[in-house]
């Protein structure tokens, strides 16, 4: 019997096998995320998880967001290390749906590869998974993609959506905000997962710098740094919401810190934050030296060491503080909450407000 020769799946360059090799060895990864309300294993056409949980709320309010990591991927495929961004990934999903206040329940990814690699998918999906533990959702499902011929061989991306939920008269956001409000920060891990290609422009390209090489004033390789996790707030948000008064959250993403406080401020207040309260880390600085880059735009592109802001109310700030030092948060006071025209003076102050 003569072998075929006309095309298949696997001539095109889809490997089916590879794909089922990897669900394989993600699926004790998945487990570790379950909660109650998941039904069913992975493998299934669809997730479920069941709303009936979703009854002790009077009325329940879902909140859903969806994002990727952006090009610090490509920074994951140089340094063969692929189950850190998995953590990014949850954070600027679940850090996003927490600011509104929900709680956490469920995400879902999408990993799209040039080639089926199964250890290298399902390290990614690890890394995802270790992140949903540490955002207290549950991993109930996604999709692994192979584009041969649109993506190369070593080639990937990720993204993922999310959806919480949180009592309608819990929810948090500008109607809440008032003056005199403190303006509390929580440290970023570092670059987290934003402006990475202003990064890797400057860093790689300008200033020629090496993934590997010995960074003094970071204490290990550049590499090492780049693809530090982003930091997962969801849990310490929710924590900080049963122990004092919070009026609103804003994630700190891509646009910087002014950008997303704005987000949050209502009309006829204003967010004083004080530069002075706290020193960025040193790869902010490296940034912005080796790409002669302006304190401005550093600020618009990237966090600056602040990965969440919290508003509380001024008698509440002691709480919160002491509530984020117990789960080994570094946060501080950092602003206030103005009406708007009045001016604090000095150069070290970030002013923001929405139009």
């Amino acid at each position: 019997m003569s072998e075929t020769t006309g095309a298949s799946y696997a001539s095109a360059g889809v490997d089916i096998e590879a794909g089922d090799r990897a669900v394989e060895l993600m699926k004790e990864w998945v487990k570790k995320t379950q909660r109650p309300e998941v039904l069913g294993g992975l493998g299934g056409f669809a997730g479920l998880f069941d709303a009936s949980a979703l009854k002790r709320f009077e009325r329940p309010l879902l909140a859903s967001a969806t994002d990727g990591v952006g090009t610090k991927v490509d920074l994951a495929r140089q340094l063969g290390v692929y189950d850190t961004i998995g953590h990014d990934l949850v954070a600027m999903v679940m850090d996003d749906i927490v600011v509104c206040g929900a709680e956490p329940l469920f995400m879902t990814d999408y990993i799209c590869v040039g080639k089926v690699h199964p250890e290298r998918v399902a390290a990614i999906v690890k890394g995802i998974a270790e992140g949903c533990v540490l955002a207290g959702c549950a991993l109930v499902g996604g999709e692994t993609a192979e584009h041969p011929g649109l993506l190369g061989p070593d080639d990937f991306d990720v993204a993922g959506a999310g959806t919480g939920v949180v009592e309608a008269d819990q929810l948090l956001g500008a109607d809440r905000i008032r003056t005199g409000d403190a303006v509390i920060a929580m440290a970023s891990s570092g670059l987290h997962s934003n402006g990475y290609s202003l990064v890797r422009h400057v860093l790689l390209d300008r200033a020629k710098l090496k993934l590997d090489s010995h960074i003094e004033e970071f204490g290990r390789t550049l590499g090492e740094e780049l693809l530090e996790p982003t930091r997962i707030y969801s849990l310490d948000c929710l924590a900080l919401t049963r122990t004092a008064e919070v009026h609103a959250f804003s994630h700190v993403t891509g646009g910087g810190l002014a950008a997303n406080l704005a987000r949050v401020i209502p009309d006829g207040l204003h967010a004083i934050v004080d530069r002075e309260t706290w020193t960025p880390a040193p790869v902010f600085d490296l940034v912005g030296k080796a790409g002669d880059v302006e304190r401005l735009e550093l600020e618009k592109t990237l966090n600056m060491g602040v990965g969440m802001i919290a508003i509380v109310p001024e008698e509440s700030a002691d709480v919160a503080l002491a509530t984020l030092a117990d789960r080994g948060v570094d946060a501080w006071i950092a602003g206030e909450i103005t009406e708007r025209g009045e001016h604090a003076t000095g150069a070290a102050l970030i002013g923001t407000h929405s139009n």
